[in-house]
């Protein structure tokens, strides 16, 4: 898939550099132990691809590079190797860094963990990138979403790389991991009345709100 073109949005008051995927099947690849098992390679040409964080080092391809934390960006000195998009969170002290101009920002609900489908350009926390991410594919116009590393706990492990080290980075807790599952479980109603169609590719995630499918099995079941 090629780097995206910003493509302006037919309603008033949306970023001028919003992507259109209407009606398009996507996939969201956060961080859970899973994603490393995951056929991602498979998605390539396929469909668009949002990767968080980390995991932009399972599919440098990606259409999309998300993370709301400015400690992350400044680690990764704001990925200039990436030819994506580039989105974080507006946030406070900077947020991400002023350093970094070509990394668009969002507005999160800090305190909310209710899905926006509007106004464009602000999102619901959820406690996550993940969750936000989610929520800016839908913003998008995706309709098919497809979660992969959405593992919601630590029993294979926080993360496929391993623990979060230092320069302001942290790892889920228990009571995180919770709020995580809550978020999305309170949100899968009111997707499905929307008629967006979720897919978690992470056989033993611990969100049981979406049905289950293997990154191969939903490329066939999507036709795309």
């Amino acid at each position: 898939m090629n780097a995206p073109q910003a493509t302006a949005r037919a309603w008033e008051g949306t970023p001028d550099w919003y992507l259109d995927w209407q009606g398009r099947a996507v996939a969201i690849i956060a961080s859970g132990p899973s994603a490393k098992k995951a056929n991602v390679a498979a998605l390539r040409g396929k469909m668009p691809v949002i990767a968080i964080k980390e995991n932009i080092e399972l599919a440098p391809w990606a259409d999309v590079a998300y993370g709301c934390d400015a400690a992350w960006w400044r680690n990764k000195l704001g990925l200039p190797d990436f030819r994506g998009l580039k989105v974080s969170w507006k946030g406070d002290n900077a947020h991400p860094p002023a350093d970094y101009p070509d990394i668009r920002r969002i507005d999160i609900t800090i305190n909310s963990d209710e899905l926006i489908f509007d106004p464009t350009g602000v999102v619901g926390s959820g406690g996550n990138s993940g969750y936000q991410a989610l929520n800016l594919a839908v913003q998008f116009g995706a309709n098919r979403i497809l979660l992969i590393g959405f593992d919601m706990h630590d029993r294979s492990g926080v993360h496929w790389y391993g623990r979060n080290r230092g320069n302001g980075r942290n790892n889920p807790s228990q009571e995180n991991f919770r709020r995580w599952r809550l978020a999305f479980e309170h949100a899968a109603p009111k997707l499905k009345a929307r008629g967006i169609e979720i897919v978690n590719a992470s056989e033993n995630s611990a969100l049981t709100c979406f049905e289950r499918r293997k990154v191969e099995e939903t490329i066939s079941h999507w036709k795309v």
